[in-house]
């Protein structure tokens, strides 16, 4: 199994990882991709500010790869399985073995070797559909963890002719990084597959003109795609077998590539296998998905239902940030604590609050927008790991991460939306990190005197008790329990 980007290796592209996680925060000076202008701590706790006061606001795209990178093993989904099949009078196959699904020997050997022992749940129905004859589409929902990926690549591997050189399976991803990781998967589970190889149609991966390609597999963003085919006529894709459609929420919230993803998928034969996934299915995501995929059996997540009935609320009346940092001293001594997530506005909060805990020895992370992806999985995996026990967080934090030994949130500041009034999905979101996995958490909202009626607003909202907390009396504080 082989990898083809014309000018080099696409690993060089990507940012080191950090070696020493808050020393790049403190002093990120260093010339890493994806970092714009930032704010740095001094370490005399001063601050260069530039537009640090603004709310952090973090892309789909961006959460989406954060999420592939920091969940690099399957992880168990509590949600419910929904099939619909396009032919409802058609039997229903499920497999709880890859040895059930009559797969080669070199594709068995890639599977085994990526540390895949049997399906996910998802992959448990998903795969028999994905890899019937004839082909059948799918539309499928699906979170980063569930082996998604693995089940896509899985089918295009399926049906590659090894002795044909040119492009048999596409798949579209929204961006270059989303793109490099699908690839990656393709190379590891393939690398037993000799003579089949995957090719990246993204951005600088330049073509010789004149130049054939006759790699099986292209993995591209659509506009690349789209060049490839029609204007460089690359890519024949009316021999094109197994089209796929990655992130596909993604890509409708990127300007473009809904209509660039239809335009190549009109141009696909008949008897092309499609197959698209998304994380959410929103209205506009489903209109998509009905337009770009015919015929589909379609497997859907039942929704989690986020709930606070298992976390304990309680607010502290402050009068300015250092009065809310002492509220919180007071806390974190008063009770045990696991781990915590402290939630900030704004990129300023966020690096002003992890310069005063560390003065104060304690063990805090810091994780905000400015930082590449490949930092912010690296922090994120530190604190899993339990190497700091506090990690401060803008909203780029606020869905999807689970980490089981957090048991306290805090809203430093309380979300707000454009308008300044409250941000109720993100409240949901945030202390949702708590509270999880069955367990009961805690969630202390730090608010000024003024914000008091937006607190009041989110009691009344989700219908919830929040309490009032006297933070100087340490007998009330050392009384409160999981």
């Amino acid at each position: 199994m082989a990898s083809l980007l014309w000018g080099g290796d696409a690993g060089a592209a990507e940012s080191e990882r950090l070696n020493s996680h808050f020393s790049n925060l403190i002093h990120p000076r260093k010339n890493l991709r994806g970092i714009k202008s930032t704010a740095v701590p001094n370490i005399d706790g001063s601050l260069n500010i530039e537009d640090d006061d603004e709310d952090d606001i973090v892309d789909l795209a961006t959460n989406s790869l954060l999420n592939k990178l920091i969940r690099q093993s399957l992880v168990e989904s509590s949600h419910r399985v929904e099939v619909l099949q396009k032919d409802p009078s058609s039997p229903l196959y499920s497999v709880k073995t890859f040895e059930e699904l009559r797969l080669k020997e070199e594709l068995l050997k890639g599977i085994y070797a990526m540390g895949f022992n049997r399906p996910s749940k998802i992959q448990e129905m998903a795969l028999p559909m994905m890899l019937a004859h004839p082909p059948q589409n799918l539309i499928a929902q699906s979170q980063s963890g569930t082996g998604k990926t693995a089940a896509f690549v899985l089918a295009m591997l399926s049906r590659v002719n090894a002795l044909e050189l040119f492009p048999q399976c596409l798949c579209l991803a929204p961006t270059y990084e989303l793109a490099l990781q699908t690839g990656r998967v393709v190379e590891r589970m393939g690398k037993f597959c000799v003579d089949v190889e995957v090719m990246y149609a993204i951005r600088g991966n330049r073509i010789p003109r004149g130049a054939e390609v006759t790699k099986q597999i292209i993995i591209g963003t659509p506009g690349t795609v789209l060049d490839w085919c029609f204007k460089r006529k690359l890519i024949d894709l009316a021999k094109i077998r197994v089209f796929v459609l990655d992130e596909a929420d993604v890509m409708i919230d990127t300007q473009g590539f809904s209509d660039q993803s239809i335009r190549i998928q009109r141009a696909l034969p008949s008897e092309c296998q499609m197959l698209l996934f998304s994380a959410t299915f929103e209205d506009s995501m489903w209109q998509f998905a009905e337009r770009i995929i015919p015929d589909p059996n379609v497997i859907k997540l039942r929704k989690e239902e986020l709930t606070l009935n298992n976390i304990r609320q309680y607010y502290v009346l402050c009068e300015d940030r250092k009065d809310k940092y002492q509220a919180l001293c007071n806390i974190y001594g008063g009770i045990t604590i696991g781990q915590a997530i402290i939630f900030c506005q704004t990129r300023r909060n966020a690096k002003w609050l992890t310069v005063e805990m560390m003065q104060d020895g304690h063990q805090v992370s810091l994780l905000s927008g400015e930082l590449t992806v490949e930092q912010r999985a690296s922090i994120i995996q530190r604190f899993r790991d339990g190497k700091e026990k506090v990690l401060i967080t803008t909203n780029v934090c606020a869905r999807g991460i689970d980490v089981k030994q957090v048991t306290i949130v805090v809203n430093f500041d309380l979300p707000v939306n454009q308008a300044k009034e409250p941000d109720y999905e993100t409240y949901l979101h945030r202390i949702g990190r708590t509270g999880r996995f069955g367990k009961k958490g805690l969630a202390f909202n730090m608010i000024e005197v003024d914000k008091l009626p937006l607190l009041m607003k989110i009691q009344d909202h989700f219908n919830s008790s929040i309490k009032q907390l006297d933070p100087e009396d340490m007998d009330e504080i050392e009384k409160i329990e999981y």
